[in-house]
């Protein structure tokens, strides 16, 4: 990994020597996914956010969903924290500045606690971040003693806040589930199965908020819930109060690798998913940031560069393939030799054709890249992935349920953790390369690299060696 990993501009600077900081803070975590974790960690932020007090929110692991969500609930930018992608001095440093100018701090598990690797228990462990378990409980009793006790004896040294239940179908049913505890004190309350907070899904997981007009009605409903729980009640001194150091070493700065240039940035309802830290790094590098929104149909800006983000190009392909001006200006912006990053959805967008499912009708796009994406019914890729560029590597993460068939050959194609880099294989996602368009399912994080960054968006000085077609672009 580079060594600037950590990105200044979405750090506050000048933490090192810093004291420590204390404040409440919890990461809500489940045995699985789909146990209620963001309702109950956005409940809570919720709850004491519109009491007044100063709420900071985060997500664990790479997500573009859930932190819309803790965003709404706490009217702040949420940042992932991960130990491999995003870094344990980037996560040190995030926790701290909140922790120093907050009353509560909500960090989000992902998946079960225990699953990946990183894993949101790793986290815990490594700042003492007290675990409140959310237990799916609709359909069980004293196997919920079972599982609470499991969680929290599994690993030694976990620090531990209790366990709240979800989906209790009635106070009877409560009762029995306290009552299952080895220590009863454990117990933190529970919340019903109920339409007014359920928040809805989706294949890539949850509704972003942005898409539903009550959203804060569902989050201040389980607010209005939750407060009416032991956790509820408790006032910000009587939860669990943490120490953060502050980072032992000033974050490096970066280079104006960017500076002059503009980047425009794809961001609506088909182009959502985008890491605030992200924006940081750029800007930090330099560049200039402009919007657009391909749905709302708005012109291309004058740029240097283009980012076609993540998203749900799938949901509104009739509007995106209805979209000629869009696709003619990105095909002269293309035949400018300006640069363009296509990631995931955004590389969706820019082939031919886009088949959904079976029986529905096959969808033109944009046409900067030959070939056809094809949704599927399962995942087709999911999970941590890095990207070699000459000397540079960037982390990340892939998620996708599509498949594309093209002519074209990969340059590079990701790895996972520890896994050798391979070019024409399967393994891993490719990029492609096609003019001045850089294309992959990999999702990035820019601060893993603010190098290879750069070189993404068109900053030539970066010398990537063993990669001439992406030199020549």
């Amino acid at each position: 990994m580079d060594a600037s990993l950590s990105s200044q501009a979405s750090q506050p600077g000048g933490t090192a020597g810093a004291a420590a900081a204390t404040c409440a803070a919890v990461l809500v975590a489940a045995p699985a996914s789909g146990q209620g974790k963001t309702t109950v960690a956005a409940a809570l932020a919720r709850l004491h956010a519109r009491q007044g007090r100063r709420v900071r929110a985060f997500k664990c692991g790479p997500d573009f969903l859930d932190p819309h969500w803790l965003a709404l609930a706490t009217g702040a930018p949420v940042h992932s924290l991960d130990l491999w992608m995003t870094g344990e001095a980037d996560c040190r440093a995030r926790l701290h500045a909140a922790a120093a100018e907050c009353d509560l701090l909500v960090v989000e598990g992902v998946m079960g606690l225990f699953d990946g690797t990183p894993s949101a228990a790793d986290l815990a462990q490594r700042f003492g971040l007290p675990v409140l378990a959310v237990i799916d409980a609709h359909a069980m009793a004293g196997t919920f003693g079972a599982l609470a006790y499991g969680l929290q004896s599994f690993r030694d040294g976990l620090p531990w806040a209790g366990v709240l239940a979800n989906r209790v179908a009635s106070e009877r049913h409560g009762a029995m589930l306290q009552q299952a505890l080895r220590d009863p004190s454990q117990w933190l309350g529970a919340l019903p199965r109920d339409s007014r907070f359920a928040l809805p899904e989706r294949h890539l997981g949850l509704v972003a908020a942005t898409e539903l007009g009550d959203a804060l009605a569902r989050l201040d409903a389980a607010a209005d819930v939750l407060a009416g729980t032991p956790l509820g009640r408790m006032s910000v001194a009587n939860l669990p109060q943490v120490r953060f150091e502050a980072a032992s070493d000033e974050p490096q700065a970066m280079a104006p690798l960017l500076a002059g240039r503009t980047i425009a940035i794809a961001r609506d309802a088909a182009f959502s998913f985008i890491y605030p830290a992200n924006l940081d790094v750029l800007t930090a590098l330099g560049a200039k940031l402009s919007f657009f929104s391909p749905l709302a149909g708005d012109a291309l800006p004058a740029c240097d560069a283009v980012w076609l983000p993540g998203g749900y190009p799938e949901l509104h392909a009739q509007a995106l393939s209805a979209c000629t001006a869009m696709r003619e200006s990105l095909a002269a912006h293309a035949a400018a030799g300006k640069p363009v990053w296509a990631e995931c959805g955004g590389m969706m967008a820019l082939f031919d054709e886009l088949a959904l499912q079976d029986g529905e009708p096959v969808h033109r796009l944009w046409g900067l890249l030959p070939g056809r994406v094809t949704m599927q019914k399962r995942l087709a890729g999911l999970g941590p992935q890095q990207l070699s560029l000459g000397s540079h590597v960037l982390r990340g993460h892939t998620f996708h349920y599509s498949s594309c068939e093209t002519p074209l050959e990969p340059v590079a194609r990701t790895a996972r953790p520890g896994a050798p880099q391979a070019v024409g294989t399967r393994a891993g996602e490719a990029l492609y390369v096609h003019g001045p368009v850089r294309a992959s399912y990999f999702h990035a994080w820019f601060a893993s690299s603010p190098q290879a960054t750069a070189r993404l968006f068109g900053a030539m000085s970066i010398e990537l060696e063993s990669h001439a077609a992406f030199d020549q672009a």
